[in-house]
């Protein structure tokens, strides 16, 4: 027996743990090391745990995660508010609900100064009355109402910008998860001397007994006498010319009566979240068609403005999520199909990267590699039906292909695959082109391997992948080392995690290797000043 085939930190396999490198066991059976809390926490407010992952079910996942944030709190409360809200503020994340959660934990298990801090950090994480809705029933979940609890709540009604801001809350984001407005404004009691917010209030709790068919007087008051008149109104015509008039949104209007029409009173004065979630709508009420030049121009300028977009903190996924349906030309559930618009695909598509923001080059050598192996075709990224890990994989690294002049992209599984694609290919057809690609087990230091066999000359790789990696004679971090010997470049690894689970296969004890969140919209940032040498 040879005993440096068992002990060897240059060349293990990795289905046993590197000697002494504090390695765990991952859940495919091989060997990474444990993420910190911190980065757990980031990668659960990025990616969120909906539809589990390949090896855990989303309860399972949800459960990990909520302990992980649970320790972050007991650890520093104050470091994981601010932690919360930089990620949530700034739209960073493409779902809101792991930050609202993760808040109400804060709210419901730190010490009094982290509670305290978590409720005043409420209207900075719950922007709109939906989110608070979620947060209220996190949060009641975990504690009770207590005095602390109503206050916060009621500052976030008084916190509201003008009297204006608060009536078009509560007509447009009315009930969720079985709470409503009603319901805490009975719990929080919130005070004002204002007599119009106080109207406001008292509409929401015990309505108004006779509307009227004149406008109420006061200008801040219209937007509830519309929103009544809206549900008593008898015909299309009537609800669009007050939709228009009241610029309401179209969560005010009765299903039965959301015509061509009201659709069309609705759109000027729309938001561009909810623009992006009704293509789809738009070109099955027949506004979006071919021909229709003015209002595709329309839109698809709204969805290339990148100062809008970031305003409206829209993220990568939202449009990606948006542009994968709305190329189907079908719904998956059945029923009526749209016509598809070349524009609005290609719009959708120079969105997704603008709402990364400016990315500029690092101008080295890049190996951008895929994992597709069967553990990445699991689960959901951000819960959106359909956008796996491995398909949300090739997404992001054509952030970082369309800007660097020197790259090879590659996938791996238990073999190498090059990827023949194009910096104008669409994203539509890249994620066909990697959906389409074998499936097999995890190798993870294929890529560096691959690398030093082919003679390819690389600064930077970048792996995209779940870390539960198993096959593979020898480790990642272990091949990336002895790409350096053999090379003399001093080449780099990034890992972007693509699910919120505890692994990863960067060694944390190596200054060259980095680990990020996928999807995070700070990411390509942070890879590039990685890449340059200045982070």
């Amino acid at each position: 027996m040879r005993y440096n085939n068992v002990f060897n930190r240059n060349k293990t396999p990795q289905s046993q743990p590197i000697p002494n490198s504090g390695q765990v066991p991952n859940s495919a059976g091989g060997y990474a090391w444990a993420v910190n809390d911190w980065t757990r926490l980031s990668r659960f407010l990025v990616l969120g745990s909906e539809g589990g992952s390949y090896y855990a079910t989303e309860q399972k996942l949800t459960v990990e995660n909520a302990e992980a944030v649970r320790r972050c709190i007991q650890a520093d409360g104050a470091r994981t508010i601010q932690e919360i809200v930089a990620i949530s503020d700034a739209g960073r994340a493409p779902r809101n609900d792991p930050a609202l959660f993760a808040l109400a934990m804060c709210a419901a298990y730190g010490n009094d100064p982290t509670r305290r801090a978590a409720l005043d950090a409420l209207p900075k994480v719950a922007r709109i009355g939906t989110h608070l809705f979620h947060f209220a029933e996190y949060v009641n979940g975990m504690r009770g109402w207590g005095r602390g609890l109503r206050e916060g709540v009621a500052r976030w009604y008084e916190g509201q910008p003008s009297g204006a801001a608060l009536a078009g809350q509560v007509v447009k984001y009315r009930q969720r998860d079985g709470w409503s407005h009603r319901d805490l404004l009975r719990l929080s009691h919130p005070k004002t001397t204002d007599a119009v917010r106080n109207a406001i209030y008292s509409w929401v709790v015990d309505g108004w007994e006779d509307v009227g068919v004149e406008p109420h007087p006061d200008p801040t008051l219209r937007t509830l006498w519309a929103f009544e008149r809206v549900q008593k109104a008898t015909s299309e015509a009537e609800v669009a010319a007050l939709v228009r008039e009241y610029e309401l949104p179209m969560e005010t209007v009765p299903t039965e009566m959301r015509g061509k029409a009201v659709w069309e009173a609705v759109l000027p004065h729309a938001g561009l979240t909810f623009l992006i979630r009704n293509l789809v709508n738009l070109s099955r009420v027949g506004i979006l068609r071919k021909g229709a030049w003015s209002e595709v121009k329309a839109i698809t300028d709204r969805l290339t403005d990148a100062q809008a977009l970031k305003r409206a903190r829209i993220h990568p996924i939202q449009l990606l999520s948006a542009l994968t349906v709305y190329c189907e030309g079908n719904s998956a559930r059945g029923g009526e199909g749209w016509e598809v618009v070349p524009q609005v695909v290609e719009a959708l598509d120079q969105a997704f990267y603008l709402s990364f923001g400016h990315v500029e080059t690092a101008g080295n050598r890049w190996v951008l590699a895929l994992d597709v192996s069967g553990s990445m075709g699991g689960g959901q990224v951000a819960g959106v039906p359909g956008l796996t890990p491995r398909t949300a994989s090739a997404a992001m690294a054509m952030v970082t292909y369309k800007v660097e002049p020197q790259v090879e992209v590659v996938a791996f599984c238990d073999r190498m695959t090059p990827l023949t694609l194009t910096r104008n290919q669409r994203l539509d057809d890249v994620l066909k082109v990697t959906g389409g690609l074998p499936f097999g087990a995890t190798d993870c230091a294929l890529p560096m391997q691959w690398a030093l066999k082919n003679r390819v000359l690389a600064d930077t790789f970048v792996v995209y992948t779940d870390s539960e990696t198993w096959f593979g004679k020898v480790h990642p971090a272990q091949a990336l080392r002895d790409y350096r010997q053999q090379t003399g470049i001093a080449a780099r690894l990034v890992v972007v995690g693509m699910v919120s689970n505890g692994f990863t296969i960067a060694d944390p004890n190596d200054a060259g290797m980095l680990d990020v969140v996928g999807f995070d919209t700070s990411a390509p940032e942070v890879i590039r000043q990685f890449a340059a040498r200045s982070l």
